[in-house]
């Protein structure tokens, strides 16, 4: 009986040695057509042509292969910083997939379509391929290319060059491999049944449209909207809205030499803050708005009395307003100048009218 035993045991270990050889010796023996039919139906099963990767998969396709005529574009995923807005990993993830879409469409019938395979690694699933590559911070695009042995040796995409989406990444693409993406093709914004519902509902709608605009009945025939908008237009304008907009400015910052503190009017010149261009916008909407009420609506009092005392209360509110987030603002060596020019108006013999003329004009000269 022990006789037996260990001849079972010996049978045993000797056929899982073989086993374990000739898993090897067939993964060793792949031929690269073999892994390149794989990936390539891989490839058709995506949705988007992005194969997805793990650590066994990364082995099998990169690692143990000795020799590759193709090349990857790896794109690191980690779902659980999806939730960072600042990273943009999802908004990169879907561009990733417009490439690869956009690669396949357009070399579908050439050689280049079984050189390059667009792919990705999730952080949580495969850590150890994250390590191998050395990937400390996303986001981050690799090609790895056909030569490359050592994972860290493959080519990083600029972190500058992810605000671009899309285009940088065919960019960066094409400069590694010298191949061809091809025009980016992105999907239009509205499918064809959605273009469908909207013309037949504006067509079902059109009759009763056109007959309330020809009754005068729609919201575009108030004049308190176009009354409204042009308040808006004109406070939108004169606080700076759109460059805050543009600049991505915050409303306001900490101080430096108090962090407890905040400041919400910037002192120098080349910045304003949020608040402060609201600041502004609202006090300048006030100046005219009271200005309107004085040219359309005052002029229409008969009594005098009124008038007047309506001007004297616009023109302190206006000059207080005005003084207050305009003169303050202006440069020293601008009001030295005024000054100056003051001074030298006041010893020529030039009528009062003229002067004030002209430094209405030098002031807003230095004002625009």
């Amino acid at each position: 009986m022990a006789i037996g035993k260990t001849c079972f045991g010996v049978h045993l270990l000797v056929f899982l040695v073989l086993s374990a050889s000739f898993a090897v010796f067939r993964v060793s023996s792949e031929s690269d057509s073999d892994r390149i039919d794989e990936l390539l139906s891989l490839q058709s099963r995506s949705k988007s042509g992005v194969i997805h990767l793990d650590d066994q998969s990364l082995k099998r396709f990169v690692l143990s292969a000795k020799s590759r005529s193709y090349s990857l574009v790896i794109f690191f995923d980690a779902v659980q910083l999806h939730d960072k807005q600042e990273l943009h990993l999802q908004d990169l993830r879907v561009e990733f997939e417009l490439i690869a879409s956009t690669f396949i469409n357009n070399n579908k019938d050439t050689p280049a379509h079984s050189k390059l395979f667009f792919c990705d690694i999730e952080f949580k699933e495969s850590q150890n391929s994250f390590a191998l590559f050395g990937i400390n911070t996303l986001p981050n695009i690799r090609h790895v290319g056909s030569q490359i042995k050592n994972l860290k040796d493959s080519e990083p995409m600029d972190q500058n060059d992810f605000s671009r989406m899309a285009e940088s990444m065919a960019e960066f693409i094409e400069a590694k491999t010298r191949l061809t993406v091809g025009p980016i093709q992105r999907p239009p914004p509205l499918s064809k049944k959605q273009i469908g519902f909207l013309l037949a509902l504006v067509l079902i709608s059109a009759p009763f449209v056109v007959k309330r605009v020809i009754a005068g009945e729609t919201v575009l025939h108030d004049p308190k909207l176009w009354l409204s908008l042009a308040v808006f237009v004109y406070f939108f304008s004169v606080s700076g809205a759109m460059h805050n907009i543009i600049r991505k400015m915050p409303m306001f910052m900490a101080d430096r030499n108090d962090p407890s503190k905040l400041i919400f009017f910037y002192q120098g010149s080349g910045m304003q803050l949020g608040a402060e261009g609201f600041a502004v916008g609202f006090l300048y909407t006030i100046v005219g708005l009271l200005l309107a009420v004085v040219t359309h609506l005052l002029v229409k009092v008969r009594s005098v009395k009124v008038q007047r005392t309506f001007m004297i209360i616009a023109l302190l509110i206006s000059f207080w307003a005005v003084k207050k987030f305009r003169f303050k603002m202006m440069p020293t060596a601008s009001w030295q100048l005024v000054s100056k020019f003051a001074s030298y108006f006041r010893n020529c013999p030039v009528k009062r009218r003229n002067r004030t003329l002209v430094l209405v004009i030098l002031v807003r000269l230095l004002d625009s």
